[in-house]
């Protein structure tokens, strides 16, 4: 069996001024992936991965609180606090020294122990322990286990926090003994059609439906027979909240968006035909692909559209301009009310998997490499010309190479991207990201 990991969840919760993002970016440190060319996602910092020792985790801001009232941020509070509890492993719960213990943070830890989720107290701004020894004990009424004193701002304490924060994961989050079966996150905007389309699939008679008990994030994971073949469908649909404020809804829209694509091989990004492609698609499509998932674009509603012989190459047009990030994208055009094309899906879902698990041999990879070379000089500076080596496979979901070349610098995003399409035109890899490694290697070393 193929191993796998799924990278925990850490949520962040606290009232307004904390220190929630100074440990959010501390913690993130240069780590955190901006994509060049990936649209507004990530640098929202609404999540950043994390690495300690020898675990990744997937860190999430619960969102800010405005400050205008005690019971505006009370009530927002716990609405983060209901966020970190349906989509987290561990909270960190953040308290600020300095102020002491208020009366929002003792309600709130009602409601993180109620939850039966781990929960790490953190107490912020201690940047000396005996000067405010006493003032952490406090903490202890909140009755929540041991309060862990840190700095963020000046990075003290961190050890000890992220020890006890990694206690609390699942087990074998190292390394998890993976399930082949593929599984597939249906994602997009709100009322693009993700409940129907997963509806449909399972209605269809030859679908076997069984439903997989007790998975810890509120997102539903299904499986699904197909054609003898199993699949699991994680389904972000029908996590709305009521009465929720438009940015509110987005921020945790994005947030299970990316709990789900966490657990997922495939995202399945569902867009409305009848309203075009946008910046919040791309949003979120961002996610799968920082994420290095493979990616099928389904532009549901596609019967309602009023077509000629030009919509579908216009559409299309569309998707890759706003997408231009994901040019390796398998785009769809279904209906999930009339199940138009819907057996088309599983067929791009298993193609897909397959080039996600495509290994391609060295030999073949170099040939191709000093072809590439040979039709288009690689970049030089000054004089210095860049050479490239070797090129070798090291990993698949995603298909990932290394290539070792003689000066890094020199080795542009545009070569590499030159490369990733010589090796695409040969092997496919449709629907799949690629990820490419340089390595630096000295002249006598080859």
């Amino acid at each position: 069996m193929s191993k796998k990991s799924t990278r925990p969840i850490v949520a962040v919760v606290g009232r307004p001024n904390v220190g929630k993002s100074t440990l959010f970016n501390t913690l993130a440190g240069e780590r955190i992936s901006i994509v060049q060319d990936t649209p507004g996602i990530t640098r929202d910092r609404i999540y950043a991965d994390v690495t300690w020792l020898n675990y990744s985790f997937t860190m999430i801001d619960t969102g800010g609180i405005e400050p205008d009232s005690k019971d505006v941020i009370l009530s927002q509070m716990r609405e983060q606090a209901q966020i970190a509890i349906d989509t987290a492993d561990v909270i960190i719960f953040l308290v600020d020294v300095r102020t002491g213990l208020q009366d929002a943070d003792s309600q709130v830890a009602d409601m993180l122990r109620r939850s039966g989720k781990p929960v790490v107290l953190v107490v912020n701004k201690v940047d000396s322990f005996e000067k405010y020894e006493a003032d952490v004990y406090e903490f202890y009424n909140l009755g929540i286990g041991d309060p862990f004193p840190i700095s963020s701002l000046n990075k003290l304490g961190l050890g000890d926090m992220l020890d006890e924060v990694v206690k609390h994961f699942p087990e074998g989050s190292e390394e998890v003994a993976e399930d082949e079966r593929p599984r597939i996150a249906i994602i997009g905007k709100p009322n693009v059609g993700k409940s129907s389309l997963i509806n449909k699939l399972l209605g269809e008679d030859r679908l076997i439906v069984s439903d997989i008990a007790g998975t810890t994030r509120d997102a539903v994971d299904t499986e699904v027979t197909y054609q003898g073949k199993e699949y699991v469908f994680i389904d972000t649909a029908g996590l709305r909240r009521k009465n929720k404020v438009k940015e509110d809804l987005e921020h945790y829209m994005i947030l299970r968006t990316v709990a789900a694509v966490e657990r997922s091989d495939i995202a399945v990004l569902v867009i409305d035909a009848t309203e075009g492609v946008t910046e919040q698609d791309a949003k979120i499509a961002g996610i799968a692909h920082d994420r290095g998932k493979a990616v099928i674009i389904a532009v549901n509603k596609w019967d309602a559209v009023e077509k000629d012989d030009k919509t579908i190459y216009r559409f299309t047009e569309d998707v890759k301009q706003v997408l231009s990030f994901m040019p390796y994208a398998e785009i769809l055009f279904i209906s999930a009310l009339s199940g138009q094309r819907l057996p088309k899906l599983f067929e791009t879902i298993e193609s897909v998997s397959q080039s996600q698990n495509l290994r391609v041999g060295t030999g073949a990879l170099n040939e191709i490499m000093s072809e590439a070379v040979a039709m288009q000089q690689p970049p030089n500076d000054k004089g210095k010309i860049l050479r490239l080596y070797y090129i070798t496979q090291v990993a698949v979901k995603p298909p990932t190479f290394v290539i070792f070349v003689n000066d890094k610098e020199l080795m542009h995003f545009s070569y590499t991207r030159y490369i990733e399409n010589q090796i695409r035109k040969t092997f496919g890899f449709k629907g799949t990201p690629m990820k490419f490694i340089i390595r630096q290697r000295n002249e006598d070393e080859k």
